[in-house]
């Protein structure tokens, strides 16, 4: 019976989109025929807990590495050599290429027949420093397929890798959960909550980091401010720039426009996506390349709950909009731009629910979990 292992660094309970990106597709695979080997989340008491909660959850098997960060170390290659030898695996599918799919060839001669590598921003970053590129290079002579998120990442990573291993690469990005993301999710009830009900709303879900341009849109509230008064940013999510964007917002004169609900447990996200009327995440690319949006799930995940969106230009976020058809593409950094876009779509209630509804037809007919699962069962 073919047996898929699964190794990974990235998995729930840790948070973030790559660890939802793997939970999803594990979810759709056949568990009785799954095993997941990764790291801890975090060490103490708290972690520990956490941790195994969520895994006495999961319907497949779960082994926890003991370390919080897995590296193709002799042990760790050893561990999963053993594990994929113990349950009887053919297949192995390393949730982040770099650096685990270095265990390739171990796991290879332990009995793997089919070896699949995914790729995500960072190997993007990884293909333009020279050390990094040879470690790529090695990781796509020795497994079967690297997958990449879209064409941004894919133009990249194709650089670092031999001809054959560039011309084996298959597209696999994330999925959205059209029944948990979808218009009346819940938006009322949180804008009541935040006494929000009859003003307009800009929403901003991801985590706090330069990156993603949540420092634009406050720069870009007095020109909002200006064509639409009540505008409030509603700013979901956490993460080590928030006391620096909290004191750029009251720099800015928009303190009192700016709301900052922290941390949103996963269940209630799309309720904070349907609280808003525009989506906005103008995320730039900074450090020269090295930090890069690889795709920007948000995007889809507020266009299947009917927004319209505005994104940004770094790396792979073109991938998630249909310019012009379920919102626009704007320079990442530039204020101006954002804020004219926004100003279109809040003035224009017709317009944004042409580009939502719009938004949730392409969700619905190309970024489904159980359509992008299909295409993982056929690489495995």
């Amino acid at each position: 019976m073919h047996k898929t292992l699964i190794v990974t660094n990235d998995f729930p309970p840790r948070p973030g989109g790559i660890q939802a990106f793997l939970h999803n597709m594990a979810l759709r695979l056949d568990p009785g025929r799954l095993v997941v080997y990764a790291s801890t989340w975090k060490r103490g008491r708290e972690g520990a807990l956490a941790t195994a909660a969520f895994d006495a959850e999961q319907p497949f098997m779960v082994v926890r590495d003991r370390t919080t960060m897995l590296l193709p170390t002799p042990q760790a290659t050893r561990r999963a050599a053993g594990l994929l030898r113990e349950h009887g695996c053919t297949s192995v599918w390393f949730g982040a290429a770099a650096p685990l799919g270095l265990m390739a060839p171990a796991l290879r001669r332990a009995g793997a027949e089919r070896l699949v590598a995914t790729t995500h921003g960072h190997e993007a970053g990884w293909a333009q420093l020279p050390a990094a590129r040879q470690l790529l290079r090695r990781i796509g002579e020795s497994t079967d397929t690297i997958t990449y998120l879209g064409e941004y990442t894919r133009s990249r990573i194709a650089t670092a890798l031999t001809p054959a291993a560039a011309g084996r690469m298959v597209q696999l990005p994330p999925g959205v959960d059209e029944k948990t993301f979808h218009p009346g999710s819940g938006g009322d009830e949180v804008r009541a909550r935040l006494g929000l009900t009859d003003r307009p709303v800009v929403v901003c879900v991801s985590r706090l980091v330069p990156r993603k341009g949540q420092d634009t849109l406050i720069q870009a509230m007095p020109r909002i401010l200006a064509a639409e008064p009540d505008t409030v940013l509603l700013v979901v999510g956490g993460g080590p720039y928030e006391r620096d964007l909290r004191r750029m917002a009251a720099e800015t004169g928009v303190g009192d426009s700016v709301r900052f609900t922290g941390a949103v447990p996963w269940s209630e996200l799309p309720a904070h996506y349907g609280a808003g009327d525009v989506f906005a995440m103008p995320c730039r690319t900074r450090r020269g390349g090295l930090d890069v949006e690889g795709l920007g799930i948000v995007y889809l995940e507020a266009s299947a709950t009917g927004l319209p969106v505005v994104a940004g230009d770094s790396g792979g976020a073109p991938d998630a909009v249909l310019d012009g058809e379920t919102g626009w593409v704007v320079r990442g950094g530039e204020p101006a731009e954002a804020a004219e876009r926004i100003v279109a779509l809040l003035a224009d209630p017709a317009l944004r629910h042409r580009m939502g509804e719009r938004g949730r037809r392409w969700v619905e007919d190309r970024w489904r979990w159980d359509l992008l699962a299909e295409n993982l069962k056929d690489l495995l």
